[in-house]
């Protein structure tokens, strides 16, 4: 699987590249910043996007925000967020667009590799991988505002 990273973190950057080719993908292209990542994205056409949702040089939702500028380009891009947030409007937006394809984690909860290596792919292929917590946002959300459009309900929930 061809695979591009985005996140300002330079060790989990580099973990996260060493992680993925010593399984087998290839990692064809890092982002570092958030102006990095859409370019990346449209040369590479990759099988799946591992991507940060606050990355500089705001740290505020740039790589939700090229997630969906990405998705918007090649419809259907597998993305898996991996964040230590919960950016809820950006995050439903995502999912509003279609849940095939499309994973958000939270750093701090994936306890496992394998389990991410397991996110990875089934969001490559076309699946969901999202966490609970994320969820629990997202439904909280729409509960406290009708109006917001709601996640799709086939999203299978982490891991």
């Amino acid at each position: 699987m061809r695979v591009v990273i985005a996140e300002d973190n330079a060790l989990l950057r580099e973990g996260l590249v060493l992680l993925l080719t010593s399984a087998g993908h290839e990692v064809v292209a890092v982002a570092a910043t958030g102006p990095e990542i859409l370019p990346a994205l449209l040369e590479h056409r990759p099988d799946a996007a591992v991507l940060d949702v606050r990355m500089p040089p705001a740290f505020r939702d740039e790589g939700l925000r090229a997630a969906l500028a990405a998705r918007a380009e090649i419809p259907g891009l597998p993305v898996l967020v991996l964040s230590q947030y919960v950016e809820e409007s950006y995050a439903a937006e995502l999912l509003t667009g279609g849940a095939s394809g499309l994973g958000y984690l939270l750093k701090d909860r994936v306890g496992r590799v394998d389990e991410f290596l397991d996110a990875l792919e089934r969001v490559a292929a076309g699946g969901t991988a999202l966490d609970p917590e994320v969820v629990t946002e997202l439904l909280t959300r729409r509960k406290d505002s009708p109006s917001t459009p709601s996640p799709r309900a086939n999203a299978r929930s982490w891991p």
